[in-house]
C-alpha cells in the first residue's frame, strides 16, 4: 500500500517560516514527481510546488521566491521550506504522487499564518 504522511504544520506569524515534510512508503520514491497542493477554507485546491525525479522544480507564482521544494530519495521524503509566510498562505497542505496509474494523497497538515 502507498502511504503519504505530512508533518510540520502549525501556527506562525506573518514573515515567519515553516518546513513541511511528506514521508512516503509503498512506492519507488526516486522514480516519481512529487507535488504539494494546498486548500484554504472555501477555496479550490491549488498547486503549490512540484519536484521531478531529476530535480526539476516548478512553483506557483504566488509562492515563487518564498518556498523551496526538495527531496531526499534515501528517506523517501519530500520537503517544502516556506519562508516569508503571509496570511494568505493559510491552508491545509497536502503532498501527492501519481504512481502506477493512481493519484495518491496524504491527509494534509494545517498551516496557519496569523498574529
Amino acid at each position: 500500500q502507498v502511504h503519504l504522511v505530512e508533518r510540520g504544520g502549525g501556527l506562525v506569524q506573518p514573515g515567519g517560516s515553516l518546513r513541511l515534510s511528506c514521508a512516503t512508503s509503498g512506492i519507488n520514491f526516486r522514480l516519481y514527481t512529487m507535488k504539494w497542493y494546498r486548500q484554504a477554507p472555501e477555496k479550490e485546491r491549488e498547486f503549490v510546488a512540484g519536484l521531478s525525479s531529476d530535480h526539476r522544480a516548478d512553483y506557483a507564482d504566488s509562492v515563487k521566491d518564498r518556498f523551496i521544494i526538495s527531496r531526499d530519495n534515501v528517506r523517501a521524503t519530500v520537503y517544502l521550506q516556506m519562508n516569508s509566510l503571509k496570511p494568505e498562505d493559510t491552508a491545509v497542505y497536502c503532498c501527492t504522487v501519481s504512481a502506477r496509474g493512481h493519484d495518491y494523497w496524504g491527509r494534509g497538515t494545517q498551516v496557519t499564518v496569523s498574529t
